[in-house]
């Protein structure tokens, strides 16, 4: 199985990319971990809403861009499925039971996804109804993919 994080902008704090480091090397037992970065806008303080959905826009473009190979697209969105981490483990099992053998999760930057990829997406996964920062979902995510495949193999895990 081919795992891809495909996210917005670049983890500057060591404590994350140290986090993130660790979930992908325990992650490189079940899987192929790939990480891949587009660049970020900056946001202005006190942007306009148009300006906003044209940040989204911009980041939106950059992430299509890297939809190169073939891949079931799992958008990161607030208004996604929520799934207990049992649940989340399944359906990763359902999709390698019917052939998938890559699954890029998509992470957008601080103002979220752009409407163009949600569209090309095939799923959407909320992780809550809270909002976190991206970098820190990055995090978050590889964790509970690291969860996901030690339900999936029987293995112990915490609850």
């Amino acid at each position: 199985m081919k795992i891809t994080v495909l996210c917005v902008g670049k983890i500057k704090e060591s404590y994350l990319r140290d986090a993130i480091a660790e979930y992908a090397k325990r992650l490189s037992r079940y899987a192929e971990l790939q990480i891949t970065e587009v660049a970020d806008e900056k946001t202005p303080d006190g942007a306009s809403a148009a300006e906003e959905a044209k940040i989204r826009q911009i980041e939106g473009e950059r992430l299509m861009k890297a939809f190169k190979t073939d891949a079931y697209n799992v958008a990161l969105a607030i208004d996604g499925k929520s799934l207990s981490s049992e649940e989340f483990s399944a359906k990763i099992d359902e999709l390698c039971v019917s052939g998938v053998s890559h699954i890029r999760f998509v992470i957008g930057g601080s103002l979220g996804l752009s409407p163009e990829v949600l569209k090309a997406c095939d799923y959407r996964l909320s992780f809550s109804k809270m909002t976190f920062p991206h970098q820190l979902m990055r995090v978050i995510l590889l964790e509970q993919i690291y969860r996901a495949f030690r339900i999936s193999t029987g293995e112990p895990y915490h609850k």
